[in-house]
């Protein structure tokens, strides 16, 4: 795919973006770009590959789910700088 003036003028116009008219072909060539280094990703054989989320391995830690009776209001809204009948007091924002 190539990107032209004409479409950096309607990207920039989808996006609100102010753009001069002498920018405009530099853009157009940093798109086309950008747009190459994609498509060498998509010769890349990722058959067998699975994905990830980050390059290091993570595992969540989990507290076993357990029923409570509760009862901690007060040890929990004594962290708040403000508390009235163990609730949390916060400014007004709306009028």
């Amino acid at each position: 795919m190539s990107v032209d003036a004409d479409t950096v003028r309607r990207i920039a116009r989808l996006a609100r973006i102010h753009l001069d008219e002498g920018d405009v072909d530099g853009l157009a060539v940093e798109l086309n770009t950008i747009l190459g280094f994609v498509e060498q990703l998509n010769e890349v054989d990722v058959t067998g590959v699975a994905p990830m989320t980050s390059v290091t391995p993570m595992v969540l830690r989990q507290r076993p789910d357990e029923v409570t009776a509760g009862g901690h209001a007060q040890a929990i809204s004594a962290n708040a700088p403000i508390s009235e009948d163990n609730f949390f007091m916060v400014p007004k924002v709306v009028e």
